[in-house]
């Protein structure tokens, strides 16, 4: 049995996913883990913060089926983890579903995804066109973009924003410090501003309900508390904000770059959808997380997985796993970017909407559009869980607004 237990005696060497050259080659970083370790890779996510990676497609698959041997509730993890860690807001105890087991997890569960599959999909793909033709109008008549900061960010907080009912200002503060939050960087002021601006979001909708989300939440049956609302609203912009906006620029990177999409795609040769799932599977947005702390040690294929300390899925690394061979086939939508599981993701058809709705929404309008720099001097954003562009520039034909 191969044990990720150290000892003082021989500690044990341990794979940094929070710097630069992580972020520059992680599917290289994933390859030389493999080699050296296996399916499980011990890991820092920030400098003494350690965790088990995953990397096996069929090891991660049976972890995310087994919420008794590895539940998602990091209570003992954090008693040792300072509240200035910059990684813990992302993973420290919350009342949501995300961070619950048992009849907890199901009555949170059941609120969100009862207020999440009320939305209308015909409603929100109207919702998505009329906030991306905004969003295109402040810049068409330039001659480039960054379309990362000017189109796939205020697509998803705009849309998200008109789900949960959030008015501009309150929306502000929430992307203010999920963006904190997501970057590590002042990760304990993020969290206070984020707790705060939906704790308003709650109060403002208990006030003057409407037809959304959080509206819908409070509402629901589950009878949520004050405290359990606002952790809902965190978790739901958790998982829409920063990841959404990865989603829509690494695909459209995707398809400025790669000759699958890029000749053809105007053409109908191509799909969007195509090009999503194939960065599903490549460059997921949120890449390594589904985080879970077994409450002892556990034995997976010979492995021996401490108790207490997180092991965290990378979703990039086993999508890619060559022990998968001829099923990794990208039009196969068996990926693990929604996750699995107890805590799959319960949006993954209105994140498909959005997104699909947003790039094809954009490449209508922008037909000429065309990356404003080599592909290797782009740069990504260093963090353990996300991949991330710093920016997308692009060039196009200037359109004057009509």
């Amino acid at each position: 049995m191969t044990s990720l237990i150290s000892t003082d005696a021989a500690p044990e060497r341990r794979i940094a996913l929070y710097g630069a050259e992580f972020a520059d080659d992680p599917h290289g970083a994933y390859a030389r883990m493999r080699a050296e370790f296996g399916p499980f890779v011990p890991v820092d996510l920030i400098p003494e913060v350690p965790a088990t990676l995953v990397i096996g497609y069929a090891q991660a698959r049976r972890i995310l089926n087994d919420p008794l041997r590895f539940p998602a509730d990091p209570g003992v993890w954090e008693q040792s983890i300072p509240e200035t860690c910059p990684v813990r807001p992302m993973m420290e105890s919350r009342p949501n579903a995300l961070r619950s087991t048992g009849a907890a997890h199901t009555r949170y569960r059941s609120a969100n995804s009862d207020a999440i599959n009320a939305v209308d999909q015909h409603e929100l793909r109207k919702v998505v066109e009329r906030v991306a033709d905004t969003t295109i109008a402040e810049f068409r008549d330039a001659e480039g973009a960054d379309l990362l900061s000017q189109y796939a960010w205020p697509i998803a907080f705009r849309v998200l924003s008109a789900l949960l009912g959030c008015p501009d200002e309150m929306g502000r503060r929430i992307a203010d410090g999920m963006a904190k939050i997501f970057e590590g960087v002042d990760a304990a002021s993020g969290n206070q501003i984020l707790s705060e601006a939906v704790a308003d979001l709650v109060a403002l909708r208990r006030r003057l309900p409407g037809d959304d989300i959080t509206s819908r939440l409070l509402s629901h049956s589950a009878a949520l508390d004050g405290v359990e609302m606002a952790h809902q609203l965190v978790t739901l912009y958790g998982a829409g904000i920063e990841p959404l906006t990865n989603l829509i620029a690494n695909t459209v990177l995707r398809i400025l770059t790669d000759d699958q999409f890029s000749g053809d795609l105007h053409a109908g040769g191509s799909s969007v959808r195509e090009a999503l799932d194939t960065v599903l599977y490549t460059d997921p947005p949120l890449a390594n997380y589904c985080i879970s702390y077994p409450p002892h040690p556990v034995d997976v294929d010979g492995f021996l997985l401490p108790a207490h300390q997180p092991v965290v899925i990378s979703m990039a690394a086993c999508n890619n796993d060559p022990a998968l061979g001829d099923q990794r086939i990208a039009s196969n939508r068996a990926h693990l970017s929604w996750s699995t599981g107890p805590h799959a993701c319960p949006a993954r058809p209105h994140a498909y909407v959005i997104a699909e709705t947003a790039i094809t929404h954009l490449l209508d309008a922008l037909p000429e559009m065309d990356l404003a720099t080599a592909p290797g001097e782009l740069v990504w954003r260093p963090g353990p869980f996300h991949r991330a562009l710093a920016a997308l520039p692009v060039l196009f034909p200037a359109v004057a607004s009509v």
